[in-house]
């Protein structure tokens, strides 16, 4: 079997030598560089050949979830890449996921099941840690639900509730969108039904989650 070239970003010193020394203990493994920041690993990724690429890019001080979309984008051809977090965000491993990884997998878990992963990964294989899969499915589910609510709005109601979000009332609504107050009103209604909320607040949450609109 041909040695596995890796490298490791994390920002803690302490992480990354006592990984360097448990993979070193095979001979399948070796560490060919490491990096402790952003800089430091576009450097290393763009300077070395790699097998794969493992980091807590929660570690590094920086928007994690930037420096992972960008590694992916430098990364030399064939490299793949296991984020390795510190704790259990969900959101983050959702973003991570659709940034594009071929590992998730939490700190807490055993050096055999990391090693295992990491061969998982270099076969081909999404390697994603067990505790992981049920938030997954429970968020997928989550998205499915949303989009069967927007699709149930007509292009009517999604234009009031993209107002209605970025705080217009139902006057400045009907004035824009050229419909009398009431129907604005009914329209509101409407929407608080097929969406499942009982406010104006919980309408713009839904919206904001849904991504119909950003507020930066």
């Amino acid at each position: 079997m041909a040695v596995i070239k890796m490298i490791l970003i994390d920002r803690h010193t302490l992480m990354r030598q006592g990984l360097k020394e448990l993979f070193e203990l095979d001979d399948n493994f070796k560490i060919v560089a490491d990096a402790s920041n952003r800089a430091e690993a576009f450097e290393i990724v763009s300077d070395y050949e790699s097998d794969i690429i493992l980091l807590d890019i929660f570690s590094l001080h920086e928007d994690g979830l930037k420096v992972l979309y960008e590694l992916n984008q430098r990364k030399r051809r064939g490299m793949k890449i296991m984020v390795i977090a510190g704790s259990k965000d969900i959101i983050n491993f959702m973003k991570a996921i659709e940034i594009g990884v071929d590992g998730y997998i939490l700190k807490e878990c055993s050096f055999l099941e990391l090693k295992s992963a990491v061969y998982n990964i270099i076969n081909g294989e999404i390697y994603i840690q067990p505790d992981l899969l049920s938030c997954m499915d429970a968020k997928k589910m989550t998205w499915k639900s949303d989009n069967e609510k927007i699709e149930s709005l007509t292009k009517r109601e999604l234009e009031v509730l993209k107002n209605l979000t970025v705080g217009m009332y139902n006057k400045e609504i009907a004035l824009k969108l050229g419909i009398s107050e009431r129907t604005v009103k009914n329209h509101v209604s409407n929407i608080f039904k097929k969406v499942g909320v009982a406010d104006r607040t919980q309408a713009a949450v839904f919206a904001i989650r849904s991504h119909l609109v950003n507020i930066e």
